[in-house]
């Protein structure tokens, strides 16, 4: 080999290993091919009640007997009320499964509805943070034929883009209203008809399943996962929400979850949005979704300024207590304090989810089986526990 040849080699094998050994660039939204970083690591301790003192014995009775009058009024699924980290009260009533008598218990999921976008909300600002996406970027950045351009992802997030619920217009372009769609193919109708955006993004806000369906594809794009696999291996498993899944109805339901029941007792079956996830589609239970709350406030995903950045309200256009975040409602009440909350409603499923942040108490209610009153056991629960403290401004809305 020559003296020229020979430079040439040692300056190809330089180059590869420089390349070989340079950290690596996060992902930017033209990259894809899969997200690879490492979930978070937490040590999983168990859960902690607080129930043996004379005190405690006297609001579990006085709850008991609000139940026991809520059941016959037909409350069907399960309750938890967590207090300073500690559970303070716990209950499962009527049936996970009425057809083969299995009762409701601490390892019966139920379809989580409108609370699962607390979730998508999270997952999106956890990508965020570490820079692989960002929610101030148009969603043309990240879904290319996407027709409506200036929409964010932070609009998609606080309800505030105009886009329709694709609950409304899907079946007016899809006939085919029981067989369950993806997220893919809602996008794919959402480009190809086009409906009507209801007022100008950003101008104000309204309610719209699509944003949280939009979110989770572009989870699902920017990962190269599908958002069932990107929770459980980013969220639901790091923080030992073993009970905790996607429903996807290509893969079943799993034994211990619940059945949808109309309120005569009757299964709802599934339909075209069964198959889309992100505004609801996440299965748990309340243990799980209490170990979700307490996540929140130890930072255990996302930084504490994230946290708070997701409470603060975003639509200030009608003056009042009630707004919306980065995907939780709100009561925000001119002394400081913050109701932070979700409720949800899908099928049979009323469940509600409310975090008072100054005093870290948090209330659980999931149900199986229709029954709006649900969203009135919040104020009730709060009531019981701090004795004759108000709980004035809870929201009883689905």
């Amino acid at each position: 080999m020559n003296l020229k040849r020979f430079y040439i080699v040692v300056l190809v094998l330089s180059v590869v290993l420089i390349a070989c050994n340079s950290p690596s660039q996060p992902a930017s939204a033209h990259t894809k091919g899969g997200f690879h970083d490492d979930p978070v690591k937490v040590a999983h301790a168990p859960l902690i009640y607080d129930t043996m003192s004379a005190t405690s014995h006297k609001m579990i009775a006085e709850l008991d007997n609000f139940y026991k009058n809520q059941v016959r009024a037909g409350f069907n699924g399960a309750v938890l009320v967590g207090y300073k980290g500690k559970i303070i009260y716990e209950r499962y009533f009527g049936y996970g499964n009425k057809e083969r008598k299995i009762p409701t218990s601490f390892t019966s999921s139920c379809q989580l509805a409108s609370v699962s976008k607390t979730f998508t909300g999270i997952a999106t600002l956890y990508l965020h943070e570490q820079k692989k996406i960002n929610i101030d970027y148009p969603i043309q950045h990240y879904i290319k034929d996407f027709p409506y351009p200036n929409i964010s992802l932070k609009m998609l997030l606080s309800h505030r883009s105009g886009l329709p619920d694709y609950t409304k217009w899907v079946p007016v372009y899809n006939h085919n209203t029981r067989t369950p769609i993806s997220n893919e193919e809602m996008v794919k109708l959402l480009v190809k008809h086009k409906p009507r955006l209801e007022f100008k993004p950003n101008t104000k806000f309204r309610y719209s399943n699509t944003n949280y369906a939009l979110l989770a594809r572009i989870i699902e794009v920017e990962t190269g996962m599908s958002y069932r696999d990107f929770m459980a291996k980013y969220i639901f498993e790091p923080l030992g929400m073993h009970n905790t899944f996607v429903y996807q109805p290509q893969f079943g339901l799993p034994g211990n979850a619940t059945i949808s029941y109309k309120y005569n007792w009757i299964r709802e079956p599934d339909m075209f949005a069964d198959g889309v996830t992100g505004d609801k589609g996440i299965y748990s239970t309340v243990q799980d979704m209490f170990r979700w709350d307490q996540s929140l406030y130890n930072s255990t995903l996302l930084s504490h300024d994230m946290i708070e950045y997701s409470y603060g309200p975003c639509s200030n256009e009608k003056p009042g207590i009630k707004n919306y975040g980065l995907g939780w409602r709100m009561l925000c009440y001119p002394n400081g304090n913050k109701v932070i909350y979700h409720n949800g409603w899908w099928h049979g499923n009323n469940t509600s989810f409310y975090r008072l942040i100054k005093e870290n108490m948090t209330i659980i209610v999931l149900g199986n089986r229709f029954n709006k009153t649900i969203y009135k056991h919040a104020p009730a629960i709060y009531n019981i526990v701090k004795g004759s403290e108000a709980a004035s401004g809870f929201d009883e809305e689905g």
